[in-house]
């Protein structure tokens, strides 16, 4: 098996799979990638920018519009691959939370001249409980230099 000289990140599969393997710098690992191999480690800024494209979605809700601060970290930052794939991330995840609460509300409406609406406002609830928490979830993953796809997102940026 080939040994690399360099430290430890993703590298052709040795054992010519045309995957790419993890290379731990003592040994290889039984991590597999097909696709392009992952961003090697992000320096500090690197990651704390990766965590504020999630975290000033928190900040920007008191102002009613989650989707601003991911936008302005996305934006300011684009030229950073990582910083750029989770504030797109967290952009994508917002905008669908948004559409998915406005689709809530109108059906809650709709609901409430049948009474069975009211049945629908426990669902608010979560939902915010939901995106609290993964919004945490990912400025963590971002922070520590990891990649992180929230789910049930709509992917309307790349």
């Amino acid at each position: 098996m080939n040994v690399p000289s360099a430290g430890p990140g993703w590298y052709p599969d040795p054992q010519g799979t045309g995957s790419y393997r993890y290379w731990d710098g003592t040994r290889w690992t039984d991590a597999l990638s097909s696709a392009i191999p992952p961003a090697a480690t992000a320096s500090s800024d690197t990651t704390t920018w990766a965590m504020a494209a999630h975290l000033t979605a928190l900040a920007a809700l008191f102002i009613g519009l989650p989707f601003v601060g991911p936008l302005i970290v996305y934006l300011t930052k684009k030229d950073n691959p990582f910083v750029r794939r989770h504030a797109a991330e967290a952009l994508n995840f917002n905008l669908s939370i948004m559409l998915y609460t406005l689709i809530l509300g109108i059906v809650t409406i709709i609901g409430l001249v049948f009474i069975v609406g009211i049945l629908l406002l426990p669902l608010f609830l979560v939902l915010f409980v939901v995106w609290i928490v993964l919004v945490i979830l990912a400025a963590v993953a971002g922070s520590r230099g990891e990649e992180y796809r929230y789910p049930l997102t709509i992917r309307f940026l790349s």
